[in-house]
């Protein structure tokens, strides 16, 4: 077996854990609640630390890679990847837990860019590199999707911090390859980490998210959470203002010139918006309104990780034969037709027809996430490799922490504005019942039947409905998305500079 091929198997054991790690704790959430009696803001928080403080770091790690060489980055960060998820798993409150994961993060940061610059190395044809580069995204979706269902069969036999443990095998079995089969590239050139930078964008990404969930709580934002927000657009106006002003700016202004570079981090960043967030509204659905377990909601996702595993290796040859565009439309129409049908269906009882749908939707997402992955990277020199792989690893991960923030809010904003609860209701429990679907059911429990029935069936309805706008929204972006791609790609595959 040829270098490249033992490289591209080390890759697949890196990145995997990484991937599952975003999603993994969707149906753990419950469990975490009373386990370490989280209340639900310290929920979304072990959820959300995750992806944020990647998307924040993965830019100077892809500098720090390319001036120590990418092996030096997998070793370091599968290190710091292994201890802290022993620290997860060994965490007994919420804060010890959104610590850990924020440390899990630092460690993915490094591994994320490391692994795009092996390929980026070790694939210097591109047809070759297409196919490598389909693989890689089948590991980060099929991880993602595959987060939950992970997580949900854990669950049914152990502690939920299994769900972290089971990273400690793979983080071992990558150290050992990477001492064994591959030796280290060398550093190409020298270059300033701007870690100042790197904090500032960071910290605005979390004001400002942190703002987006105050304002889907209960009650009126108050002035703490409106300056939140505008400290947190303060600080990013100043990180941009940096980038375009500063002789050494984190952003790396030539690949910024790049046009393929720049489209394909935003497709990305949509696409993952969406995925998650379609995964996320799926796993609540089924949990609370259907009372599926947590293994039997994860298995429900299975055809969309199924899809992506069978989609990746064969869109990777699909861009060599048609191009980037046509491979990025063809996938965002099928996301987009896919989201319309599926904010239809009755996941309860048309199990077919939803299965069909997300198995569409599984291919049609990763197809649109290997075209801009091939995008990037065939624009990218060598030598930039794990810079250009950190800015659509920001992407993903942006995408995450913000499907998750964003399709939350407006799934609260309609439930909120179309519940219609029962008129006989004390006013505290139909002011709280209103709020959420979550609010509505413990509520339920203090009251009597049939009044108990009636909320349930209220709050149900009206969970359900949101559901269904929000994938409609969801869709119509694809679909705009699709045509702006029409637009925003240079025609054909982008020059390489390899």
């Amino acid at each position: 077996m040829q270098n490249k091929w033992r490289m591209l198997i080390v890759i697949i054991f890196m990145y995997l854990p990484v991937s599952l790690d975003a999603t993994v704790l969707y149906v753990v959430a419950p469990v975490l609640s009373t386990d370490l009696r989280a209340t639900h803001n310290e929920l979304l928080w072990i959820m959300d630390i995750y992806p944020l403080v990647m998307a924040a770091l993965l830019i100077p790690m892809g500098l720090l890679g390319d001036r120590l060489g990418f092996i030096k980055m997998a070793m370091a960060g599968s290190t710091i990847f292994g201890l802290a998820s022993l620290a997860a798993a060994c965490s007994e409150t919420p804060l010890a837990l959104i610590c850990a994961r924020a440390l899990l993060a630092s460690g993915a940061a490094m591994i994320v860019p490391a692994t795009l610059a092996a390929v980026r190395t070790h694939f210097p044809d591109e047809k070759e590199r297409n196919l490598a580069l389909g693989i890689w995204t089948t590991i980060g979706t099929a991880g993602a999707l595959a987060g939950p269902l992970m997580g949900g069969m854990l669950l049914e036999h152990f502690h939920w911090g299994s769900v972290f443990l089971i990273n400690i095998p793979a983080v071992v079995v990558v150290i050992i390859l990477l001492r064994k089969v591959v030796t280290n590239a060398q550093a190409k050139r020298s270059a300033s980490l701007n870690l100042r930078q790197a904090l500032l964008l960071m910290t605005s990404l979390l004001l400002l998210v942190y703002a987006l969930k105050s304002f889907a709580l209960p009650g009126p934002a108050t002035g703490l959470h409106i300056s939140f927000l505008a400290i947190g657009l303060g600080l990013l106006g100043c990180f941009i203002t940096l980038q375009i002003i500063s002789t050494t700016p984190l952003l790396d202004t030539d690949l910024l010139k790049q046009r393929n570079i720049i489209a394909g981090v935003f497709l990305a960043l949509i696409a993952m918006i969406t995925l998650v967030g379609f995964e996320l509204l799926l796993s609540q659905e089924l949990q609370l309104v259907h009372r599926f377990s947590p293994g039997e909601a994860g298995l429900y996702i299975l055809p969309m990780m199924l899809a992506s595993c069978l989609a990746g290796p064969v869109v990777g040859i699909l861009i060599n034969r048609l191009g980037i565009v046509t491979v990025a439309m063809v996938g965002l129409a099928a996301s987009a037709l896919s989201l319309y049908a599926l904010s239809g269906v009755d996941f309860a009882h048309e199990i077919l027809q939803a299965k069909g749908w997300m198995f569409l939707l599984g291919a049609g997402e990763t197809s649109a996430l290997m075209a801009s992955s091939s995008a990037i990277m065939t624009a990218a020199p060598v030598h930039k490799a794990s810079t250009a792989g950190s800015f659509e690893c920001v992407s993903y991960e942006l995408g995450t922490g913000l499907g998750i923030t964003l399709f939350g809010t407006v799934l609260a904003g309609i439930y909120s504005s179309t519940v219609q609860l029962p008129e006989n209701l004390s006013a505290s429990v139909f002011s709280g019942a209103g709020t959420s679907f979550s609010e509505a059911i413990s509520l339920s429990q203090q009251l009597a039947e049939p009044t108990r029935t009636a909320l349930v069936n209220a709050a149900s309805s009206a969970f359900m409905h949101s559901h269904s706008v929000t994938l409609q929204l969801a869709s119509l972006i694809m679909a705009v998305l699709m045509v702006l791609t029409f637009f925003i790609f240079k025609r054909g595959n982008v020059i390489n500079h390899g």
